[in-house]
């Protein structure tokens, strides 16, 4: 059965905020946001952190930055983000977070007249072989620990992307993240591929969503979440209620118990 979790939101101002919420809803994890300050490496006190989470059941995930880029042309700008994973799983493992959610960058691209032209896709043989480094660091440092690092549909998976990401799922150390939301605005063209590869969905961020406002409370918007639910619990995910505040965290928590989940 799938298990449910909250975000870092931006009106809880700490982690002891987070954690009291999420034992108010009887939500089962936290996701940490690395975008946020507070969420640095270096500002967090993991012993505190693990003694919250034992004290009021609940364990954590980590959503790493979104400007993940490990694949910059810059050596200096992809060293800092190899870095940065290899020191967050470090922490996954000294605080028990199973997941670390990534986004897999876009990188730059270039405005013609009649296209875009992407530099990961131009540039494609350096691409992924910065992809295939990636693999390599992420095994040696997962080691025999079972962190996957699951990555996030975000704004429709591009060809070099897809690529990307099967040669990722080959190594057992990586999964996939369904974002409902994201999906929804990209009328399915995201799902379509995820469940090419449903066996290796592992983490769901679940929000409603009308036309491309997302985000949004479950039961008020369009999309369908008791399928999305149905997927979960049959694939044993972890499902993220993706919402950005606290109100609509409750609103969702409430539909889900009024529906049965």
């Amino acid at each position: 059965m799938a298990h449910f979790g909250m975000p870092t939101l931006i009106e809880t101002k700490s982690i002891d905020e987070c954690v009291t919420l999420a034992k108010e809803l009887s939500l089962d994890f936290i996701e940490l946001n690395m975008n946020m300050p507070e969420y640095q490496l270096e500002n967090i006190d993991v012993e505190h952190f693990k003694n919250l989470a034992r004290q009021n059941g609940i364990y954590y995930t980590v959503h790493l930055d979104e400007n993940l880029n490990f694949c910059d042309f810059n050596r200096y700008v992809a060293d800092a983000y190899l870095k940065t994973v290899s020191d967050t799983v470090k922490f996954a493992e000294k605080l028990g977070a199973p997941v670390l959610n990534m986004h897999l960058s876009d990188g730059v691209y270039f405005t013609l007249p009649d296209k875009r032209v992407f530099l990961f896709e131009q540039y494609k043989e350096y691409y992924l072989k910065a992809v295939r480094d990636f693999i390599l660091l992420c095994e040696k440092e997962i080691g025999a620990s079972d962190i996957k690092i699951c990555i996030e549909n975000c704004n429709g998976f591009k060809p070099f992307q897809k690529q990307a990401v099967e040669t990722m799922l080959d190594s057992p150390v990586f999964a996939l993240t369904y974002d409902t939301g994201h999906d929804h605005g990209l009328n399915g063209a995201d799902g379509e591929f995820i469940f090419q590869h449903i066996n290796k969905l592992e983490h769901i961020h679940l929000h409603d969503a009308v036309g491309k406002s997302h985000h949004l409370a479950f039961g008020s918007g369009e999309a369908d979440i008791p399928h999305f639910l149905d997927i979960a619990n049959a694939n044993n995910c972890r499902v993220v209620i993706e919402t950005k505040t606290i109100e609509s965290l409750k609103q969702s928590v409430e539909w889900l118990k009024g529906n049965g989940r």
